[in-house]
């Protein structure tokens, strides 16, 4: 019996040291005493929250998102803001449950937000860019675009930048900022149907009904112009040489590769052209030789 209460003794010291270790104070934080159970306690349940907020977030955007008409790019968003919104409000209630006064990480958490803030600013534009984006979708994964002087297709769209492939299979990483900073043309951001003009030019011997005519036979038969809307043809201008014309077609396979069609149509134009004898005009000058008076010296 006394054996046990010996044991018994024992273990009840090796709580008591085991307690004052974890209640102890290390420091001072404003006017909290932080010990050692305290900081095991925020890093335990800092770790518990990071775990809650990637499952809140793969159950909101795997589960209850995806039943929704939102596209996985706001799917994504969604989850992410509220992921963050999660770790904000859960950190603020882990700190005041420890006993830790906030004015007191106030001002630390200011110094250094004013800090991060200066380094992190392209960062953050890029970040806050890019979930407008996502939301607003001025452009799109599968859209056509120019922005600056780099034109092609959106492979991907991520937080801080977007990824375009252009026609020589070249991606260019371009900041999510830009396309909220610059002018961006989508050629698809309704649907995948563009209008293309063609310039063609003919002597004025030529009859323009004529011209007329074979254009839109060389448009109806190109099988990547569209029937609706109709090819059409514009009479532009009267100019130095020649009868300018458009011919004007619409597709919705070559939005993405417009020189190919326009390839394909003037090697059609410049074949029938020949084919009926339209001559193609060139610049033309005349120049005219004016004799001025001879002198007394033949000079």
């Amino acid at each position: 019996m006394e054996a046990i209460n010996d044991v018994w003794a024992e273990m009840k010291d090796l709580m008591i040291s085991i307690y004052h270790l974890f209640t102890k104070s290390l420091f001072k934080l404003g006017d909290n005493e932080v010990s050692l159970g305290k900081i095991l306690y925020i890093l335990l349940s800092f770790v518990i929250l990071t775990f809650l907020a990637r499952r809140i977030k793969k159950i909101l955007v795997d589960k209850i998102l995806v039943n929704t008409s939102m596209e996985p790019g706001a799917r994504a968003t969604v989850g992410t803001v509220t992921k963050f919104v999660f770790i904000v409000v859960g950190s603020i209630v882990i700190i005041q449950t420890a006993g830790i006064d906030m004015t007191a990480l106030t001002f630390i958490a200011g110094a250094l937000g004013v800090g991060i803030g200066f380094g992190l600013q392209n960062i953050t534009d890029n970040f806050i860019s890019g979930v407008i984006i996502l939301f607003e979708k001025p452009i799109k994964v599968g859209d056509r675009i120019d922005v600056g002087d780099v034109q092609g297709n959106v492979m991907s769209i991520s937080f801080r930048a977007t990824q375009i492939l252009t026609n020589d299979n070249i991606s260019i990483i371009v900041p999510n900022s830009e396309f909220i900073s610059s002018r961006v043309i989508n050629w698809s951001h309704n649907d995948r149907n563009i209008r293309f003009r063609i310039p063609v030019g003919v002597s004025y011997n030529e009859d323009p009904d004529k011209i007329k005519k074979i254009l839109l036979e060389v448009a109806d038969k190109n099988p990547h112009v569209l029937k609706k809307p109709e090819p059409n043809v514009l009479f532009d201008e009267y100019a130095d040489s020649s009868l300018n014309f458009f011919l004007a077609v619409w597709t919705s396979t070559h939005t993405d590769k417009p020189r190919i069609l326009k390839s394909e149509l003037y090697f059609e134009i410049f074949r029938k052209f020949k084919e009926h004898n339209v001559e193609i005009p060139f610049p033309q000058r005349d120049i005219h030789i004016k004799s001025g008076p001879i002198g007394i010296d033949g000079k």
